[in-house]
């Protein structure tokens, strides 16, 4: 059995992506290209974003400190610790403006 501390991953990310230059940091907790259920534990420096990009499967995030802005089209949704939010099957993008980490978890099809 694998078992690891979401808290401890948390402070850990967000020193790296506070030093980062790109502002973020990024960890598999389980999975990997040759699973189909995949969790990363994605951290970013306030004001960072991801891009608008593809999902490649069902996906939800989970706020584990701060708060983000998921934008998919014109629609916005804001997030805070300890809210989930289901990932649209759309394009999308997310905001921060205050140190935020998410866990990222997506099923896809093999």
């Amino acid at each position: 059995m694998q078992a690891e501390s979401l808290s401890d991953l948390v402070r850990q990310h967000l020193d790296i992506a506070r030093e980062a230059s790109s502002g973020r940091s990024a960890h598999t907790v389980h999975g990997g290209h040759e699973h189909r259920l995949r969790q990363t534990l994605i951290a970013l420096a306030s004001g960072q974003r991801l891009d608008e990009h593809e999902s490649p499967g069902e996906a939800t995030l989970q706020v584990l400190a701060g708060a983000v802005t998921l934008v998919a089209g014109a629609d916005r949704h804001a997030a805070t610790t300890g809210d989930l939010v289901v990932i649209p099957d759309a394009r999308h993008s997310l905001e921060t403006t205050e140190d935020s980490v998410v866990l990222l978890t997506v099923a896809v099809q093999v």
